[in-house]
């Protein structure tokens, strides 16, 4: 208890179950690619930590604060910083805002457990995930950030769209503020400077594109760049910079409002906007939570438990195929049928292996004890280890084989940008190497 009042002194306290709400899992799973996670290994004198205790402290910065969250199993604690700046606000008040922010953020006027029990209803399958994987509920994030990061996922894994979403923050925008580790005092490591997304009057300029090109985004800089032109010369630039949407923001949110075909639409007509980048944004920015994304990931949850057709080999994604897939999973999961998916997703990255499990699952092992724990483990990205079986003669083949892919990737990130080799599996490398580059 000690430890505990300890890592949470200085924050309010909202009580909050963590099978309402997962900060574990749904801040990296693939929603949001912006928050800061820090572990937190300081105590107070001669106590330790125990089930209890925050583990993790999660920083976001807004237009004009950094939120701090941190959670024990039945709370929620959050603070907010704020920039000297601007006009001072009393602590009442300022967290009063964050409170308000954090509800709408996180959605928490949904009953996530009765959706839980609705989902189980209808479906065995998920039935069998709902306790490991619980606590895992949609983001409703500002649409212009929403937007543009799903342009970056574009043929990409979590871990590089997240550098790229940092790169556009720091490149773009100045920094709102500095903090230090939550574990340090100030001065003892240094601090982190917090950069709020930038607006699309300043990703509009011409030159953003060939900048972006240089950092690594490949043909994704255009889009980012057209599709923020595109929007600003619809709708207008600021006439004042400040805090306040731009009117390309408060467009976009205004979108929430359309039916979700209407929407899609517009959504649609942007650079760099398919159907999946466009659901995508639908549904984690645009209150449409029917709508389910799909790719070749859902595609093959679909085949897999839930009967579509397909054959094993990678199948391209016609519209009739996305068509035919968001059909079936609406079908079993009803209104709020990307919250569900979302929760299948999840289940089924590879970082999540060992989320909710009593340990880290064995390589020659597909048994284990769940239960419902909402941490993840320390490297959640990191390769699985080979087993102590594979020695010698094997290792050496593996090696060779990870250095040759190695290769085919720095071929590919002279375009690209920088490819993280280390977060492909063996297999995925041996995959990738026989596709070529």
């Amino acid at each position: 208890m000690a430890a505990a009042a300890a890592l949470t002194a200085g924050f309010r306290k909202l009580p909050l179950p963590l099978a309402q709400l997962s900060l574990a899992a749904v801040l990296q799973c693939g929603q949001s690619f912006r928050w800061s996670i820090f572990p937190l290994t300081r105590c107070a004198p001669d106590t330790a930590a125990d089930a209890t205790t925050p583990s993790h402290e999660y920083r976001f910065c807004l237009k004009d604060r950094v939120v701090c969250l941190r959670q024990t199993p039945d709370a929620l604690y959050y603070r907010s910083v704020c920039p000297t700046s601007l006009k001072p606000l009393d602590d009442d008040t300022r967290e009063a805002q964050t409170l308000s922010w954090i509800r709408d953020y996180f959605q928490l006027d949904v009953d996530l457990l009765q959706l839980y029990e609705e989902w189980s209803d209808r479906d065995p399958v998920f039935r069998k995930l709902r306790h490991r994987f619980s606590g895992i509920r949609l983001l409703r994030q500002d649409p212009f950030e929403c937007l543009l990061s799903f342009i970056c996922s574009s043929n990409n894994n979590i871990k590089r769209i997240s550098k790229m979403v940092k790169a556009l923050c720091t490149e773009y925008t100045p920094a709102l503020l500095s903090l230090p580790p939550p574990d340090e005092a100030e001065g003892e490591l240094g601090v982190e400077a917090y950069h709020p997304f930038p607006p699309p009057s300043v990703l509009s300029a011409p030159e953003v594109a060939a900048n972006l090109r240089k950092l690594g985004f490949g043909y994704r800089a255009d889009f980012i760049q057209k599709t923020a032109k595109m929007l600003v010369d619809a709708h207008g630039s600021p006439s004042v910079a400040g805090t306040r949407p731009e009117p390309a923001e408060e467009w976009l949110s205004k979108l929430r409002a359309m039916t979700t075909a209407d929407a899609r639409i517009e959504l649609l007509k942007l650079m760099g906007v398919g159907r999946k980048v466009a659901d995508c944004v639908l549904l984690m920015s645009m209150d449409k939570p029917e709508v389910v994304p799909v790719d070749t990931h859902v595609h093959d949850i679909a085949k897999k438990y839930y009967g579509v057709a397909g054959s094993k080999a990678k199948t391209n994604m016609t519209p009739q195929l996305y068509d035919m897939v968001n059909t079936k999973l609406v079908n079993v999961w009803g209104t709020y049928a990307g919250w569900a998916q979302s929760v299948l997703f999840t289940s089924d990255l590879k970082a999540f292996a060992s989320y909710g499990l009593d340990s880290p699952v064995p390589s020659d092992s597909t048994t284990a004890v769940a239960t419902p724990t909402g941490s993840l483990p320390a490297t959640p990205m990191q390769s699985p280890s080979p087993s102590k079986r594979k020695r010698g003669k094997k290792v050496a083949v593996q090696e060779e084989t990870v250095a040759v892919t190695a290769a085919v990737f720095e071929r590919l990130s002279a375009t690209e940008g920088a490819v993280e080799v280390e977060y492909f599996t063996l297999a995925e490398r041996v995959k990738r190497r026989r596709r070529g580059p």
